[in-house]
């Protein structure tokens, strides 16, 4: 039998493949590389770096409250909560993220009198996530067997403790993989926080191009350093779903 190859020895495989293609691009250019004049700046990259971790998982905390909150709201038996549930959801999944900053920050922050381009920029990150969040909690919960509601609220358990107790432990499993992919989302997302001036990667990126004109050498980096915060999420999301296909998910009940 013709031995398979390692899904590692093929994924370094592919890598360089696309190492060396980049390579021969970027070669045929006339361009005279010069990374030491960004390196000069790497304190604003190492800042841009950190700024996008700490609004990342303030937006991450605040969409998981959010999304879990409407997500059972959405299956409870109150018309008012399914109603304000789906009015929430359609609202932030029915318009660009980048329209939804931009109404935070002019409109809500002026309203409140709140002027910090930072924490506009998480909330409006939150919410944005808290709708997606909250329709993998609704997904999940509805994709419980039915029999399982049956049986437990035949059993003199109400509706309430029945979601708690018996169903929403069982949709976590399902519910985990999915809303950890959201995290990764919502950090590449968090690039478009450079537009209201809160100085994450991307904005970063955009003051050293502006201080260098090294536009290659400015950019580059940057999405080096976004695969450093987005890959390890990404290969936990695929660890999350192996395992609940092989049916053991280490997932906290």
């Amino acid at each position: 039998m013709r031995r398979r190859p390692s899904r590692l020895a093929v994924r370094l495989f592919l890598l360089a493949a696309v190492a060396g293609l980049l390579w021969v691009v970027l070669s045929r250019i006339r361009y005279h590389w010069d990374f030491g004049a960004v390196w000069a700046y790497r304190d604003i990259f190492l800042a841009g770096f950190g700024m996008t971790v700490v609004v990342s998982l303030g937006a991450i905390a605040l969409g998981l409250l959010l999304g879990l909150a409407s997500g059972l709201a959405s299956v409870s038996d109150s018309v008012w909560l399914t109603e304000i549930a789906a009015l929430y959801v359609g609202a932030f999944r029915g318009t660009p993220l980048l329209v939804q900053i931009l109404i935070f920050y002019f409109c809500v922050g002026v309203v409140i009198h709140l002027d910090s381009p930072y924490l506009i920029g998480t909330a409006a990150l939150g919410f944005f996530s808290g709708a997606y969040i909250s329709e993998m909690v609704r997904a999940g919960v509805e994709s419980v067997d039915k029999g399982q509601w049956e049986t437990a609220l035949s059993s003199g358990l109400s509706r309430r403790q029945t979601l708690f107790y018996v169903i929403f432990p069982q949709a976590l499993r399902r519910i985990v993989p999915p809303i950890t992919g959201q995290f990764v989302s919502c950090i590449k997302d968090s690039s478009l926080l450079s537009v209201i001036s809160v100085r994450e990667l991307t904005k970063a990126a955009e003051v050293v191009n502006a201080t260098t004109y090294r536009t290659f050498e400015a950019y580059l980096p940057l999405a080096v350093l976004y695969l450093l915060l987005t890959w390890p999420l990404s290969h936990l999301t695929g660890r999350l779903e192996k395992g609940i296909r092989n049916g053991n998910a280490m997932i906290p009940r």
